[in-house]
């Protein structure tokens, strides 16, 4: 598994893992997702003035098969937060986990953070286990902290600090 920027190339690949209903449920996602919509998100990650770094977890061996996606953002100076979804046939082989580790073993180094941090909503439970085999601590429900879809929603925050990972 390794991370790289997205290609318009990846698009029916992407349109085609966003169709999985748990992708929009559990993220910012929307619902219907065609590679229109693909297209521009990826032409959006590639802007050299973005202030959002937006990966894809691909196979090590074939760069070209999406797993899925891995965000970084800088909401406030030294704290990164993080994001990621995998694609239904790449979950529970450790993908999601193993992608976390090298984007903040990254953001640790080249950015000198001194911490990350993630949020989950309230019950997805999968992506909760990949942040706490990555090495972050649950910190605890925030009550209406996001807007997500048109409306307030409780988020799961979960930390790393430098020495941590």
């Amino acid at each position: 598994m390794t991370l790289r920027p997205f290609r318009a190339e990846d698009a029916p690949a992407l349109a085609a893992a966003c169709q999985d209903p748990e992708i929009p449920r559990w993220t910012s996602v929307p619902s219907p997702y065609g590679e229109r919509d693909a297209l521009e998100f990826i032409a959006r990650t590639s802007r050299a003035d973005r202030a959002e770094l937006s990966l894809a977890v691909v196979e090590a061996s074939d760069a070209a098969e999406l797993l899925g996606a891995i965000g970084l953002r800088l909401p406030v100076p030294g704290v990164g937060e993080l994001g990621y979804w995998l694609a239904a046939p790449a979950r529970g082989r450790g993908v999601a986990t193993r992608a976390l580790r090298l984007l903040c073993g990254w953001a640790f180094e080249r950015l000198l953070l001194a911490r990350l941090q993630l949020h989950t909503l309230p019950g997805n439970e999968a992506s909760e286990r990949v942040a706490e085999r990555a090495g972050f601590t649950r910190e605890g429900v925030l009550r209406s902290f996001a807007e997500m879809k048109g409306k307030r929603v409780d988020i799961t925050m979960f930390s790393l600090l430098l020495g941590e990972l």
